[in-house]
């Protein structure tokens, strides 16, 4: 196993599955890279697994997913899990988490689709006319709203510079939100994420009309952009299907945590 810093090397290898690796690809940006820890397992000088270890958050987060027919990243992990902190979230392909259970306890957050925006026309339907583009003076409007419509939530006040939020606003109060968790206009890539209506607002399409206002605004300067969701929220799936997403995979979410009494190595 290596520790790469190569970011060609990194972005060749995630290229060839960019739907899969978008949080990756967005992640070689300058916002975010210097967050991130890269371990590969190589083989005759070619990377045969990539795993991220992002730390741009208070809660460590680690992506380690393979494309179809790959057998690699349990490997990779094994050797792995010994540097790994404490405690961390994980993004894992069904079957992977078996090396790093010798270690931690995983608490399974379920099984998630990957979807990816693939009929552009769609949000052309959209009147996004009333949706505002939100920024840093925002965030405490934001962060009120959050704790009200979408509680524990994954919302870094950090992307607001990206300038890739919208709100809609009823009578001076926000009542829907959309967001990215990832944005590279150099990498041409985005993930979008908090995602999030009021209550008392929701059935009045204020969802689509951000989610596709961020949309339009985000094709401006990315080729690529998805999303996870849980596979089994029906609703967010049709939502984001109608505005042009398609479902490309699929795998699982855990809260990892170092197992109590532990041997030493």
């Amino acid at each position: 196993m290596n520790i790469l810093t190569d970011i060609n090397r990194i972005e060749s290898f995630f290229r060839r599955n960019s739907a899969l690796h978008l949080y990756e690809l967005g992640d070689l940006d300058e916002f975010f890279f210097p967050y991130t820890a890269w371990y590969a397992l190589e083989e005759k000088g070619m990377i045969s697994a990539l795993a991220l270890l992002y730390q741009g958050t208070e809660l460590p987060v680690l992506l380690a997913l393979e494309d179809a027919g790959s057998v690699s990243m349990p490997e990779l992990l094994n050797e792995l899990k010994d540097k790994l902190p404490k405690r961390f979230y994980c993004h894992l392909t069904s079957g992977c988490e078996k090396p790093l259970e010798e270690r931690f306890a995983l608490e399974p957050h379920g099984t998630h689709h990957k979807m990816t925006l693939t009929d552009k026309s769609m949000l052309d339907a959209v009147d996004v006319s009333n949706a505002v583009q939100l920024d840093a003076r925002d965030k405490e409007e934001i962060l009120e709203f959050y704790a009200s419509a979408y509680s524990g939530n994954w919302f870094d006040v950090r992307m607001l510079e990206t300038g890739q939020y919208f709100g809609i606003r009823h009578k001076g109060q926000l009542a829907s939100i959309a967001g990215i968790h990832v944005y590279s206009p150099r990498y041409k890539v985005a993930a979008l994420g908090n995602i999030a209506t009021l209550p008392e607002f929701r059935g009045q399409g204020l969802g689509t009309i951000v989610t596709a206002a961020l949309c339009l605004k985000l094709l401006k300067t990315v080729e690529i952009i998805g999303l996870n969701v849980k596979t089994d929220n029906a609703d967010a799936i049709r939502f984001y299907q109608k505005l042009g997403f398609e479902i490309t995979t699929e795998y699982n979410e855990f809260m990892a945590k170092e197992r109590g009494n532990r041997p030493p190595p």
